[in-house]
């Protein structure tokens, strides 16, 4: 009988470019909120780079910027304070 292991996710190099998708209800001030937010974590962001998508009926927005991921404890504490704003459905 085969050896069965479970798939090891794959291993991230840090410092790197790591992209972030944000899904949370719309509103005027989400995209400021949420790149709020991202700066804390990771002040040396593009603003620029910043894509923003409207849902197809207009409820939800979606933002993916590009940051410097530093390490995991940054990528957790930067997921932990975009939850704790109270509008982000979910990040990716």
């Amino acid at each position: 009988m085969a050896d069965r292991t479970e798939p090891q996710a794959p291993k991230i190099e840090f410092p790197c470019q790591y992209p972030i998708k944000v899904i949370g209800t719309a509103g005027d001030d989400f995209a400021e909120v949420i790149c709020a937010v991202v700066r804390k974590h990771a002040p040396g962001m593009d603003a620029t780079s910043v894509d923003i998508k409207d849902s197809k009926n207009g409820r939800f927005l979606s933002l993916r910027v590009i940051i410097t991921a530093t390490g995991p404890e940054q990528l957790d504490a930067l997921h932990k304070d975009l939850k704790a704003t109270g509008r982000v459905h979910m990040v990716l």
